[in-house]
């Protein structure tokens, strides 16, 4: 008998009087995540449950009792304590914030954040690294900014797994249930009380989606979830887990993501102008927001994606192809056979939008090339990765300079208040005043680091330090208990590490790229490194391999084999279940931060960011943030960014920089003391990181650009197209047609200038360009000069743009352009010249094919 459809249901939630609604309210916020004072009020209800239920003051409500609630209101410390936090968030929620300042005439701006993972709080197991991670402290900025930001992601019954190592350090995955109504969600009603409903029939899968929302600050973030009676048992699974399933199920989540999210702020009653997708999870969200313009305005696929196009926003985090989501051609036809008729195109067509070569009938389709496409804007994370990405994608662009691809970059920063420690936020506030934590960007406020007194500032380091050992032992204690390791092996976890050794922190996802044994490959040269009686030093470990990554799990075991060897049994320690409470107390306590990936594998990183916020150094391979962030004297680089073709080479001679920085720098300079007992030296580079990387690596910086750079032009480009019932992009759809149509008539024929062996540094070159039209006018196309110095291949680096003016008519549809070319350097030169579409009102257009070099 089916139980379940005779159950009656209900909800019960905590019962509290008007003095304590404000614990709700600020319970319901996940404000208070990155708010010391409102984090102490939940610890002073129950230390020992705060800490049994992950730090979820929601389910801490829960449980406990009546009575124990409404004692609190005799307790006129606690009570004090709780105004002042309500307070303080009202004051958050109502203040005056940077975007009201700066783009108060830009009011109307809507921008929707899709990501597949949010990581906000290890209470809410939504996410699973640093894609993640990277996202939830998105929101946190954009909140405290005042951007007009939504997030929308899905909400995962198990989220993504839960980690044990067993007796052989292997990884063991388990999977716990998500309590949604233990957590800080409020599922989506109307006015009857109904939940909202996403609907979504794709192919043989007809179901639907519930909306809950998770507030973080001033951003409201929207969470999909399918596990409802009424789909079928294979459609409640869609948002089972994060990453999980085979190949199918990514396309139904990222259907579910990208288009089910467009449906569910429709529901909402919210109309996003401008859409960042974050990372090509979400790229399916384009092609709904054109499906709705066509519907709603009756108008072509063609002028549909010319205003949604304007207001889309891609940002790629994978420097490798292979990271990128690719799906069959068979899949497509199985899921998106019916959703193609509904723009008018063919299936190829269709299918086209997806391959860098749409004529390739054996291409797959990209969720990276689809978003690529039909994006205004796109940017990678890290300055090196703008770099590897245009090299990447070139071939969407084949007629443009590699430095010229519209693939810019942004690189990413971490949430200032989520990350610092309480004791170095103290610290700052005594020396530095209040105003970094009201602008995190503000370099003149962290210069004055340099006037903390080093006795504090050390102080500070080795408080942090002392409670990373304490955690680290404890947890240690938990994971011996769980292998039904004997008592005295349990009491052993008390000895290992110590408080007053340099101690070295290596946490990340165990990809095989992340090289996380690189430092294990000499274990008798580190064993004399870790264990030197007057100099020793001690290494923590922690992360995730992916369930199907044998590769990554083998690197794991690798580790937890050589810290059960004697010698390095009080020196090195895994710590097991990799979440974000285990990262903060890494990122606060060690000393240095280990990074070892393989150039340029790495697309950004954060964690050494955040380990910069607590005054711990960096030490890693020159890539991703850490060729923008180092500057010699706030950290050490292993290498000088060389790209190797032998893999075991590069391991050789990696490994061997890395021991000896350890041996002959890092160490030396940790240990080389003043008679009070402080490592002045070390205390300087810890001043200089913090000055140097602070104010630029924060998401706050990051969310500003993204504002600058993308949001604004987007927004302002989406209003322009979308003016009079789109009257500018119907007419540049049209105008397009016409000017493509006949772009098989426009050649370059003749190109002069006055070249001699050599030409004096300063001078100008003119040049004269005789260019066949046809039936274009001259003022519809640019006709420019691509100049610069030549490389050792004789190709043009960092070229030049000057336009070329019209001088002369001709016969028969041919012009005369013509300009200088100022030689402003000495070197080799090169130049060419090309023609390339020109809107009267919009500029220059370039598509693949319409571009034309002589």
């Amino acid at each position: 008998m089916d139980f379940s459809k005779l159950l009656h249901k209900f909800t019960v939630v905590p019962s509290l009087s008007d003095e304590l609604a404000p614990l709700q309210r600020i319970a319901y916020n996940l404000w208070w995540s990155w708010d010391p004072d409102a984090i102490a009020l939940f610890k002073r209800l129950d230390i020992d449950l705060w800490n049994a239920t992950r730090h979820n003051p929601v389910e801490m409500l829960g449980i406990l009792q009546q009575t124990t609630l409404e004692s609190l209101k005799q307790d006129e410390g606690f009570m004090a304590h709780l105004q002042m936090v309500d307070e303080k968030l009202t004051a958050y929620l109502s203040e005056k914030s940077w975007f009201q300042k700066e783009y108060n005439g830009d009011a109307e701006l809507k921008t929707a954040y899709f990501s597949m993972e949010f990581g906000l709080h290890e209470s809410l197991a939504v996410y699973s690294g640093g894609l993640g991670i990277l996202a939830g402290d998105h929101l946190k900025s954009a909140s405290d900014l005042g951007l007009p930001l939504v997030g929308v992601g899905l909400l995962y019954r198990q989220g993504y797994f839960r980690q044990y190592l067993n007796n052989e350090g292997w990884q063991q995955e388990i999977y716990p249930e998500n309590d949604f109504y233990n957590l800080p969600l409020i599922l989506e009603r109307d006015q009857q009380g109904r939940p909202f409903e996403v609907e979504l029939e794709f192919g043989p899968r007809h179901f639907k989606a519930h909306i809950w929302r998770v507030q973080v600050g001033r951003v409201p973030l929207y969470l999909l979830d399918t596990n409802l009676e009424e789909n079928s048992p294979e459609d409640r699974l869609i948002t089972s887990q994060l990453y999980g399933g085979n190949q199918e199920m990514r396309m139904l989540q990222e259907i579910l993501l990208g288009i089910g999210g467009v449906r569910a702020l429709r529901a909402l009653r919210i109309i996003p102008n401008v859409c960042h997708m974050n990372e090509g999870h979400a790229a399916f969200l384009a092609l709904e927001r054109i499906r709705l313009v066509m519907e709603k305005r009756k108008i072509s696929f063609s002028e549909a994606r010319e205003v949604t196009r304007a207001g889309n926003i891609f940002t790629t985090h994978t420097p490798v192809e292979a990271g990128i989501d690719h799906f069959p051609t068979e899949m497509l036809d199985k899921y998106f056979t019916k959703y193609i008729r509904s723009f008018n195109l063919s299936r190829d067509e269709f299918l086209g939008l997806g391959r860098q070569n749409p004529a390739d009938q054996y291409e797959s389709f990209c969720m990276a090339v689809l978003a690529l496409k039909l994006a205004g804007h796109a940017n990678g994370v890290s300055q090196l990765h703008g770099e590897v990405s245009r090299s990447m994608w070139k071939n969407l662009w084949p007629e443009l300079p590699e430095e010229q691809l519209p693939l810019s970059s942004i690189t990413n920063g971490v949430h200032t208040r989520t990350w610092m420690s309480g004791q170095m936020g103290s610290l700052l506030v005594r020396y530095l005043g209040t105003r970094w934590l009201d602008d995190p960007t503000d370099h003149n406020v962290w210069r004055r680091i340099g006037k903390i007194p080093d006795a504090e500032i050390w102080r500070t380091r080795q408080s942090t330090r002392e409670r990373l050992v304490d955690f680290a032992r404890c947890r240690l204690k938990e994971q011996l208990k769980k292998v039904g390791a004997t008592a005295k092996e349990i009491a052993t976890a008390d000895e290992v590490l110590d408080p007053e050794v340099l101690t070295i922190g290596f946490a990340r996802r165990f990809a095989t790229y992340k090289r996380g044994t690189l430092l294990m490959r000499d274990l008798d040269r580190l064993d004399r490194i870790l264990n030197n009686a007057d100099r020793p030093v001690q290494i923590i470990f922690a992360g995730k391999a992916h369930p199907h990554d044998t590769e990554g799990k083998e690197l794991i075991r690798q580790i937890v084999q050589v810290s059960h060897q004697e010698r390095f049994r009080h020196r090195i320690v895994f710590i097991e279940d990799y979440d974000m409470e285990v990262a903060r107390h890494l990122v606060q306590g060690v000393d240095v931060w280990l990074n070892t990936p393989r150039r340029p594998m790495e697309a950004s990183g954060t964690s050494g960011m955040k380990v910069a916020f607590n005054a711990g150094l960096n030490l890693s391979i020159l890539d991703g943030w850490w060729c923008e962030g180092y500057q010699g004297n706030n950290g050490w680089a292993i290498g000088k960014g060389e790209v190797y073709a032998d893999l075991e080479y590069q391991n050789q001679v990696e490994s061997g920089a890395l021991y000896d920085l350890l041996e002959k720098e890092v160490v030396p300079l940790y240990y080389q003391r003043g008679g009070d007992g402080i490592p002045r030296d070390w205390v300087s580079m810890m001043k200089a990181s913090m000055q140097s990387l602070c104010p630029v690596f924060s998401t706050d910086r990051m969310v500003e650009e993204y504002a600058q750079l993308s949001y604004i032009p987007s927004y302002r480009q989406w209003t322009r197209l979308e003016a009079n019932d789109l009257g500018l992009a119907k007419e540049l759809a049209a105008w397009k047609k016409r000017v493509f149509g006949g772009w098989n008539q426009v050649g370059i024929e003749a190109t002069e200038a006055k070249l001699s062996d050599s030409v004096a540094v300063g001078s100008s070159l003119p040049v004269s360009v005789t260019v066949r039209l046809g039936g274009l006018k001259p003022d519809e196309v640019a006709v420019e000069g691509y100049f610069g110095v030549l490389d050792n291949q004789g190709v043009i680096r960092g070229g030049e743009i000057v336009p070329l003016a019209v001088t002369e008519t001709l016969e028969n549809g041919r012009y005369r352009f013509a300009g200088d070319l100022e030689c402003r350097f000495c070197g080799r030169y090169g130049f060419m010249v090309r023609v390339m579409p020109r809107h009267g009102e919009l500029g220059l257009i370039y598509e693949p094919g319409y571009l034309i070099w002589g």
